[in-house]
This record gives structure tokens, sequence and C-alpha cells, in this order.
């Protein structure tokens, strides 16, 4: 469990959505049938704070990554807010757009095909500086050393070496140090360990873990792994096609979750005690289609506790007495749940 202190609210999300526009074909436009449309992200609450590690889990295609890229305003939302330091970001264009995106970094998925493999790890290291037009040659330089150094990457057995030369876990390295040049205060670190080799996961994990700790960065951990997201995160926030289903503290949502799809993600974690034996939660069903999503409960048609209620409405994001968030019916049946300090439930 970390045990550091906090700071202000670096990144925030308030209703954020996130639509996708699909093409119809040709026989929808030529019989004026309306656009469809893939809902991503469909009203999202988030805060991270500075020196908080937030991790985000969920099946692919639940709209983790697009919430990430969303975020950093690689992708422009549908509707809502994101701040940035109690500034809104959301429409900002021009050269403050570029101001924040050298405040806010992501870290991609795959560490083979994001770095250009005809540039030295120093000049991959020091492209960003040169593009925000930061600093001479000699300043760089010793940016490029800081950050490699942050990575434990020595500037002197890497700096004039290519990619095709490293690891994937030395490659994962020189894009996290890539991240850290531009000195950020946001990082969003897409799934930086699920193309690794299990005996490196935990090496590049303890780096992003200090980084957030040392300089204070406030980091969303994207993964559909969530026994890593329990090594390096404070918070957990549970997606489900669009929607957070859960939220909390990391040691309240993984020893106690509450809502039936954070259950069944904690019995897939394999049990490595044999003496300890374990009911498995097997999900019936497939995910329904953002195109077209159910008029209730986004999970009820793979809940083995549904209720008609969740088939009809909708439920919001109930807050409990552990300050973890739930959104499900039953949770609020059970007369758990609690009213907020205006004597309002939770909702998002």
């Amino acid at each position: 469990m970390r045990k550091h202190k906090l700071g202000d609210t670096v990144v925030q999300a308030k209703d954020l959505k996130k639509h996708f526009n699909l093409s119809g074909g040709i026989i929808a436009a030529l019989t004026g049938q309306p656009a469809r449309v893939a809902k991503a992200l469909d009203g999202i609450d988030i805060s991270i704070r500075s020196g908080e590690v937030v991790g985000l889990v969920g099946e692919s295609g639940c709209g983790k990554s697009t919430l990430g890229m969303t975020l950093v305003r690689m992708h422009e939302p549908s509707a809502g807010d994101i701040q940035f330091k109690g500034e809104s970001i959301t429409e900002i264009k021009g050269n403050e757009l570029k101001s924040f995106r050298s405040k806010a970094q992501i870290i991609f998925q795959d560490p083979y095909s994001s770095l250009n493999p005809r540039l030295t790890i120093g000049e991959i290291v020091e492209e960003p500086l040169k593009i925000h037009r930061k600093g001479d040659p000699v300043s760089r330089r010793e940016k490029v050393r800081e950050a490699l150094t942050h990575v434990r990457l020595p500037v002197e057995d890497y700096e004039h070496r290519y990619p095709a030369d490293l690891s994937g876990g030395q490659r994962q390295r020189v894009a996290i140090a890539r991240a850290l040049v531009l000195d950020p205060e946001f990082i969003v670190a897409d799934e930086p360990v699920s193309m690794l080799d299990v005996s490196v996961q935990a090496g590049v994990l303890q780096i992003l873990d200090e980084l957030s700790q040392d300089l204070g960065l406030a980091v969303l951990y994207i993964s559909h792994d969530i026994a890593t997201v329990g090594y390096i995160c404070d918070k957990i926030a549970v997606m489900y096609l669009g929607r957070v289903v859960e939220m909390g503290a990391v040691q309240d949502v993984m020893r106690r979750p509450k809502h039936p799809y954070t259950q069944a993600l904690m019995q897939a974690i394999p049990n490595t005690d044999p003496l300890v034996n374990r009911e498995r939660v097997v999900l019936e069903g497939d995910v329904p289609s953002p195109i077209d999503t159910p008029r209730g409960c986004r999970f009820a048609s793979r809940c083995m506790h549904v209720d008609p209620l969740c088939e009809a409405q909708e439920p919001d994001l109930y807050l409990a007495a552990d300050d973890c968030a739930v959104r499900c019916h039953l949770f609020d049946l059970l007369a758990h749940r609690r009213p907020n300090s205006e004597g309002e439930q939770l909702a998002v």
C-alpha cells in the first residue's frame, strides 16, 4: 500500500463524453438514415491529484484509452469539461493548447512502434524539447541526461544507441524518459507494461511509482490487469461500456469490491495459494454495443444478480460509507446508500 502525501487536484473531468459518429455507408446516405453514434465515453467524472496514481481498469473496448487520450486533448470531447489545475482546457486552441500539452504527456502501450527507429535514443528524448522550442543544445542535453537518469538508463551507455539495440523494457523506459523531459505535471500511462515480459514489468511499474512520488506527478494508469493496478495505485476506477461503475481507494475496492463486475474482475486474478479454494465467477454473454446501449443498467445482461429495476432504469453512482462509489441498484436497495453533504446522492 502506498503511503505518501498527496497535493492539489491537477486534472479533473466533469460529465465528460466522447461520441464517435460512424459512417452508415452509401445505402444509409441515400435513404437519409441518421448517422450512428458510438458512445465511447458517456459521462465520466474523475479527478487526479499531485503525487497520485489512479488506476483505470476494464475490458477491451470499455473506453479506457479513449478517456486517457481525451484528457490530454488527443481526442476532442463531445461534451463535459476538462480542467487542468482549476482552469478549463476543454476548448483551448493554438499556443494555449500547445502549452498544455507540454504539461500533459502520454506513454503508449507499444514500445516498439512508439519510438522512431531512425533516431538515436538521445535524439528521441530531445525531440519534445525541440518541438516546444525549449532551451539551447547544451541545456537540452542536460535535460536528456536528467530524464534518462530518472528511468535508470545511463546517458553514456544509451544516448547514441538506436531502438533496435534495446529490449522491450528498455524501450519503454525511453518512452517514459521522453514524456518526462518536458517536466510534465500529468501523465497518462496507457497499458505501459502489457507488451513486456513479466520479468521486466515490475521494474517499469516501480519507476512509475517512484516518479509519481518524487516528482509529484499526477498519473492515470490504464490497464486491463487489475492485479498490476493494485501494485502502484492509490485509487481505482472500474469502467464498463463508457461508464465508471465503481471507484475508491485501492485497498477498499480490491479487498471489498461492491459492483458485480468488479467482483468478477477480482475473481479472475490467479489464485497463488493452493490452500485457498476460491469460487470462480464466469460472466455470461457479450458486452453490449456502445452504438445501442441498453435502457437500464449496462451490465444487466451479464449480471448474476439482475433485478427488474436494473433492466428498466440505469443506476446512479452511489457513495458508500467507506467513500467508495458504486453504480448498482442492488447496492442502493440494500440500504447502503449514503447522502452527500447536500443531502443528495452522488451521481455521475
